[in-house]
């Protein structure tokens, strides 16, 4: 079976690569591409490096042009997805990859987000370590809505959750600062995005745990079993068009050694193919990551300050974002998950 596919907000740098995905993926055909501003525009005139795509017309972002489709993938600015999503009904898998659907708790949406709550979907993060010994894929099969988690969240997540529901490391006072790239923000037009306030610098932002991706922190990792979860997050904008280098600590529990951290980790990505734990001693660059629906880890121990060290690189816009939606979808579908995907990314 062929799935029609429809895309809303196309023309963006997560629909974008999502189309990228799809184009190669045998058992999804795009029938539609929506956007706002750039509606009745060529598809390339705003993607030109999609050129499996030359000739389809962006159409105006309604749920009448979007019903009809067997997968709806929802690239648009936080905020709108919620309205047009409950439009939409049932008969579509509608796979959000904005943040309205991320947050199980109205309060966290309403202090981090400031707008209309529309309930929480089933969390677009297989991988994911639950409290239970599972993981998130189980609770993906068969499904008819999925969010997709943020960028960042998936990198902390990753890199934390294993050693809380080991039981190895605190919940409390957690510390994650990442490097992230400007393509995180969209294609917003905001002057610390501007190429001559990037170049030669880097600047925190989203300081002293006001950023929106902080509750989905904490969210996935009271999943994971913590309990008194608190986490101080800092995103740090680099000149990378793309990717994330998040480097969290936690402090280790009394008693437990460098082997028990590093078989935690172990145990919990032995048999995922895009989420890989690096051999003792080595440490992943966002370079290895680009372009591929991968996460690579690197896991330390330092002694001296009784914390544990992670480092995770990933591209935000792939394993951050449009492969973790594909992935996702494979799932819900019965497909094969890896289907579209690779763990390969490109280089130089």
């Amino acid at each position: 079976m062929v799935y029609s596919v429809a895309i809303a907000g196309a023309s963006g740098y997560a629909g974008g690569e999502v189309l990228r995905l799809l184009a190669g993926h045998p058992d999804f055909e795009v029938r539609t591409v929506t956007a706002h501003s750039n509606a009745g525009e060529l598809l390339t005139t705003t993607q030109p490096h999609l050129r499996s795509y030359a000739g389809m017309v962006l159409q105006e972002t309604t749920a009448d042009v979007l019903r009809g489709h067997d997968v709806v993938f929802l690239a648009l600015p936080h905020g709108k997805s919620g309205a047009l999503a409950d439009e939409l009904g049932d008969g579509s898998l509608v796979v959000d990859c904005g943040a309205d659907h991320r947050l199980t708790s109205e309060a966290a949406w309403q202090q981090f987000y400031r707008s209309d709550y529309h309930g929480s979907w089933p969390y677009g993060l297989p991988e994911l370590v639950l409290a239970d010994g599972g993981k998130q894929r189980q609770n993906l099969a068969g499904v008819n809505r999925i969010a997709v988690p943020g960028c960042n969240v998936t990198a902390v997540s990753l890199a934390l959750a294993p050693g809380i529901q080991a039981g190895v490391i605190q919940p409390a006072d957690l510390v994650t600062v990442l490097a992230v790239g400007p393509s995180g923000a969209g294609k917003t037009l905001r002057t610390d995005l501007l190429a001559s306030e990037l170049l030669g610098s880097a600047h925190a932002y989203g300081v002293g745990g006001v950023h929106r991706h902080v509750p989905e922190i904490i969210q996935n990792l009271t999943g994971a079993g913590g309990e008194g979860v608190s986490v101080s997050f800092t995103p740090v904008l680099v000149p990378m068009a793309r990717g994330i280098l998040a480097t969290s600590t936690a402090r280790l529990q009394p008693g437990v050694s460098a082997a028990d951290v590093r078989s935690a980790w172990q145990l919990a990505y032995a048999d995922e193919p895009f989420v890989q734990l690096l051999p003792e001693g080595s440490f992943p660059k966002v370079s290895d990551t680009i372009g591929a629906n991968t996460a690579l880890i690197g896991l330390a121990v330092d002694e001296a300050a009784e914390r544990v060290v992670t480092v995770v690189a990933l591209d935000n816009l792939v394993k951050g974002t449009a492969g973790a939606a594909i992935q996702s979808t494979n799932i819900a579908l019965g497909l094969a998950e890896h289907t579209g995907l690779s763990p390969n990314g490109v280089a130089p």
